[in-house]
């Protein structure tokens, strides 16, 4: 019966033998994606010949399993030992104290359960949830949780689609193709009620409608994985397609897509909970703005407890971290606000919760936009007392491109912190690089090196030929494809998505110069180059487009090659066969960018421009920082990136492979061994996803329990009531006089070095009390326009009681410890034990004259 189609689809599982009943358990936790032996146990039990594709696959693999080779195994007592090893290993694994239960005073301060929604997952090549960067964090985030015992609960969708696979035509245009994902084949189990049926969520929609979904857990190590899944017969067609596809659709399906993440991410961990007697998370972690509909759903919950929405509000506030991963206003979603409004009212998703407000948290207009539009990340932030961005660099970015959240404060003062982003080592770093001793020698990394390169470049034959062959091409054509890349020249590898900003096609500039290197006759350099365009990005496809028809140029096809289809699978043997990572984005649009962390964690060198975590970390012992164009250059788009593709050339050409090519008597480069040692032993460290996670916990997690746990409801009315006094009371809070100092009252005299001027100011309160405020005198560096900066702030005390006209006295001093020129102004900020920041409200006054031409008193 030819073209007839199955009108249903499952999967027919193997009957294990008891003794290999610990397989299921191995298969079903993802640890195996990053533990060694277990994915060395299931690659033995594949038959011969080519490796899948996809990597390691253990569900797949017991899923192929014949009788008689279940019978074998299972009378094999070498593999059932192995077997035993490895799940015994797992159960320690899964329930012996970490880090997190170790640490002192963890018990009484650490949160019980935390919540981690993020739209994507990138754990494994055998899950694929995931588009990028974001999902590869987000996975990495829950492994190091995990093998830190951080009690997450990760929260995500199940997209039937993934993201899309792709291709090549004949003429170099990428192609699409989604093939469709059975959950019963994918390492992830159905969340059931006690009667044994499937547990489920429901949200409201417009008009009667409703949308359902089912629960998927996948284990990651310790870490359970939710997955909404809303392909379920109760659905109608068009709600069953929300999880389709990921990132996919209009507005209106991101829109349904959002909120079944957010809102319907919170009943289903309320679900899990239940089900599981696991404890209710005390903090929720929103990774991006995509999941932030999750503060609306925790305010329907604690308005159905008793709290107005205010106090709902200041109580969701505090158990919040929000962080944000884009450094443009263009990175982030947004809605119509009718949308937004339709499917949030009365009938919609939150009945009960005013729309007014919900609309409120969106406005972006404090920021230059719109009015009619509902921005994510402005709620995000809104609901979020913690806030961070994902590099020092990118921290910066972000308090400036959100500083209208925060009116009256200068951007450096803006209540959004960094924590630098980390990679997840087990799953990075070649078991080879593992395996080296703690004092390798130079032949040593140097013979590692190449056995790493040796096999990146059989993997790229195999891939270039399978791509090829996709494009139409014969057999009998690609002969030449056995000589592509050598594993004894430079390699240099490029991965990533095919954003405009990445600049996919800036070693292009130059055309006949890229060549020359790549055909040097002593210093030859080879490219690796993989990277996905958007579906909808035309321009992104012109990128790959132009690439390729490079790359298939016959002059220099075996120096450059670029690799479709790049995911999980392909990057582990990219990052460690590569001797050099390039990166060339326009700074400072890099968030972070983690692909050069995962290069280095294998002693590759990054070669890049200063933006993300290599702005931060840079050393020249680690690589090599490409030169960025600034001043009217920077303005002039083809000014500027011929500048900096010349630059990334001379780099190329007079330093990186010089320093590769410059062998000893004993044929080893010393010089470039000495980058990969200290790349390995200084920078390696640093990358790491466990640093990183230890930060979150310590700097954001644990702050923002204990502000949730000290939030009782009598004390969120509390807060809540108090900021509303302060807002409506501020407009009459004013500084009404300063002095500074009797021998500086002359703007021309000069202070020394050391002295500790007295401060006195009157201020009026209004209907505030001394206690609600805080009355700093703040000093600085001075411009040319006598505007502050470097500032440091001293605390200012009441001196008296108030005068005739109501005005409360304040005096304090400050020390001149720096020489230069000076200013110092006086500022009044709201005050409040549970504030997580003086900027919360936004709220500050300043005397008159600083907010116009002057910065109050000028110190030389």
């Amino acid at each position: 019966m030819e073209h007839v189609k199955a009108i249903r689809r499952f999967t027919v599982r193997p009957v294990l033998p008891d003794t290999l009943r610990p397989l299921a358990d191995l298969a079903h936790n993802l640890r195996w994606s990053w533990h060694e032996p277990t994915r060395a146990l299931f690659d033995s039990l594949e038959p011969p010949g080519p490796a899948a594709p996809s990597g390691t696959d253990p569900v797949r693999i017991l899923g192929a399993l014949e009788a008689p080779r279940l019978a074998a195994l299972a009378a094999d007592q070498d593999f059932l030992a192995r077997l035993r090893a490895a799940a015994e290993d797992l159960d320690t694994y899964l329930h012996a104290p970490r880090w997190y239960q170790r640490t002192e005073g963890s018990a009484a301060g650490r949160p019980a359960a935390l919540a981690y929604f993020s739209p994507e997952f990138g754990v494994t090549a055998a899950l694929p949830q995931y588009s990028g960067g974001l999902g590869i964090l987000a996975g990495d985030h829950l492994k190091a949780a995990s093998d830190l015992g951080v009690p997450l609960i990760g929260v995500g969708l199940l997209y039937r689609h993934g993201y899309f696979r792709q291709s090549l035509g004949r003429d170099g245009w990428q192609q699409e193709q989604y093939p469709v994902l059975d959950p019963g084949e994918l390492p992830v189990t159905l969340l059931r009620e006690a009667d044994g049926a499937p547990a489920r969520i429901t949200l409201a929609l417009p008009g009667g409608r409703s949308l359902h979904a089912h629960l998927w857990i996948a284990r990651v190590g310790r870490v359970p994985l939710l997955m909404l899944d809303s392909d379920v017969e109760e659905n109608a067609p068009g709600e069953r397609s929300v999880t389709d596809r990921l990132y996919g659709g209009g507005s209106e399906h991101r829109l349904l897509q959002e909120m079944l993440l957010g809102i319907g991410g919170v009943r289903a961990v309320r679900t899990y909970t239940r089900l599981t007697g696991t404890p209710e998370p005390e903090v929720f972690h929103t990774n991006e703005g995509h999941a932030g509909f999750l503060g609306l759903e925790r305010i329907r919950e604690l308005q159905g407890e008793g709290l107005d929405f205010d106090s709902a509000l200041e109580t969701v506030r505090a158990g919040t971290v929000f962080t944000t991963h884009t450094p443009v206003p263009a990175g982030i979603d947004r809605f119509d606000r009718s949308l937004v409004a339709r499917h949030l009212g009365e009938d919609g998703a939150l009945p009960g919760v005013d729309t007014g407000r919900v609309l409120a948290l969106g406005d972006e207009t404090p920021l230059g936009g719109e009015p009619g539009v509902f921005n994510m990340a402005a709620m995000g932030l809104r609901l979020a007392q913690r806030a961070n961005g994902v590099s020092t660099l990118h921290g910066a970015v972000s308090r400036a491109m959100f500083a209208g959240l925060w009116p009256g404060f200068d951007a450096d003062e803006v209540p959004i912190t960094s924590i630098t982003n980390g990679v997840h080592a087990p799953t990075w770093v070649a078991p080879e690089v593992g395996e080296l001793g703690p004092e390798p020698t130079d032949r040593e990394l140097w013979e590692l090196r190449r056995t790493l390169r040796e096999r990146l470049v059989t993997d790229v034959r195999q891939r270039l030929r399978a791509s090829w062959r996709q494009r139409g091409a014969a057999a009998a054509e690609l002969g030449w494809t056995d000589s592509v890349l050598d594993p004894d020249v430079l390699t240099i590898g490029f991965a990533r998505r095919v954003p405009s900003y990445k600049r996919l096609t800036l070693m292009l500039r130059d055309k006949d110069r890229l060549r020359a290197l790549l055909l040097h006759p002593e210093r030859p350099v080879q490219l690796v180059v993989a990277g996905k365009a958007h579906p909808a990005d035309d321009g992104g496809k012109r990128l790959v487009q132009e690439l390729v028809r490079f790359a298939d140029d016959p002059r220099v096809r075996h120096r450059i090659v670029f690799l479709p289809d790049y995911g999980m699978a392909m990057a582990r043997g990219l990052y460690p066969g590569c001797d050099v990572w390039l990166n060339n984005p326009l700074r400072p649009l890099e968030a972070c960018g983690t692909s050069g962390m995962k290069a280095a964690l294998n002693g590759c060198l990054n070669l890049s421009v200063l933006d993300g975590w290599w702005d931060e970390w840079f050393e020249p012992d680690f690589g090599w920082a490409i030169p960025t164009a600034d001043g009217a250059a920077a303005d002039d788009e083809d000014r500027r990136d011929d500048l900096e593709a010349a630059a990334l050339y001379e780099l190329i050409e007079r330093q990186v492979a010089p320093r590769f090519y410059e062998r000893g008597p004993d044929g080893v480069p010393a010089g470039w061994t000495a980058m990969v040692r200290r790349t390995l032993g200084d920078l390696g460290p640093k990358v790491l996803a466990d640093r990183m996670v230890r930060e979150y916990v310590e700097r954001l997690y644990v702050p923002a329990a204990t502000a949730r746990r000290a939030l009782t409801p009598d004390r969120a009315r509390e807060l809540a009531t108090w900021k509303a006094r302060v807002r409506e009371a501020w407009p009459k809070v004013t500084v009404d006089h300063v002095e500074v100092g009797d021998d500086l009252a002359d703007e021309l005299a000069d202070a020394e070095l050391g002295a500790t001027p007295v401060v006195r100011v009157r201020v009026a309160l209004g209907a505030l009390a001394p206690d609600d405020v805080e009355v700093q005198a703040v000093t600085g560096r001075v411009d040319a326009d006598d505007t502050l900066a470097d500032t440091r702030a001293v605390p200012l005390k009441p001196a008296g009681g108030p005068d005739l006209e109501g005005r409360q006295p304040y005096a304090g001093t400050f020390e001149l410890d720096r020489t230069g020129t000076f200013g110092c102004t006086v500022r009044v900020r709201p005050s409040h034990p549970l504030l997580a920041h003086p900027a919360e409200l936004g709220l500050v006054a300043l005397p008159e004259e600083t907010t116009g031409e002057g910065a109050g008193v000028l110190l030389r």
